[in-house]
């Protein structure tokens, strides 16, 4: 298996007055079947790229879950921790997938700005995905509906909004859906993390 990092949404506590990090079950599970075990790195900036640097990890998933702080979010840590560690995968031409948020956070990374979306918390709805008609889920609150040179977009949902981005020349690929959620594992979804992270048979 490939080792590779993955980010924790930020889940907080009122009762115990904690804030803590929060890794759905279903990630790790979906990950073996693509060949891949993860890290799950902490929500502080520099301890996430210190052990991104020491385990050696061959790649970066960034999960779903929580707004980013600049649209009303209540996680900046988070943020904060996810710009640093793809800034520091782009150093080293790392692989780096984006699931929802994850994909708004390399969106804002280039610059694309994001809109209140409507009708987009469902477990299925039509999209366009590299041609080809197909059904994903959608549990985000923002979309965007453009994109810059730099973020090719490879998927748009039935309302024209942006589904998927891949970059133009580096290792950096985005979808808005959540394949971990899909029982059971779309097949499609697990091909594209194993072409991803070459982690084919």
């Amino acid at each position: 298996m490939k080792l590779i990092g993955i980010t924790q949404r930020v889940v907080i506590d009122p009762k115990h007055g904690e804030r803590r990090n929060a890794l759905d079950q279903r990630w790790p599970a979906f990950l073996a079947v693509a060949g891949l075990a993860a890290i799950p790195l902490p929500n502080q900036p520099d301890l996430a790229v210190q052990l991104a640097e020491a385990s050696g990890i061959r790649g970066l998933v960034l999960t779903g879950g929580n707004d980013l702080a600049q649209y009303g979010g209540d996680a900046p840590e988070r943020d904060a921790t996810e710009t640093a560690l793809i800034a520091w995968s782009r150093g080293r031409a790392s692989p780096v997938l984006g699931v929802c948020r994850g994909m708004q956070v390399i969106q804002q990374d280039f610059g694309v700005a994001l809109e209140r979306a409507s009708g987009h918390v469902t477990p299925s709805h039509p999209a366009v995905v590299e041609g080809a008609p197909r059904n994903v889920n959608s549990y985000h609150n923002f979309f965007a509906r453009a994109s810059v040179p730099e973020l090719q977009v490879w998927g748009t949902a039935w309302d024209g909004s942006v589904e998927a981005v891949r970059h133009a020349r580096e290792p950096i690929l985005a979808v808005m859906w959540h394949p971990e959620r899909v029982a059971p594992f779309d097949e499609r979804d697990i091909a594209m993390f194993r072409r991803f992270f070459g982690t084919m048979a």
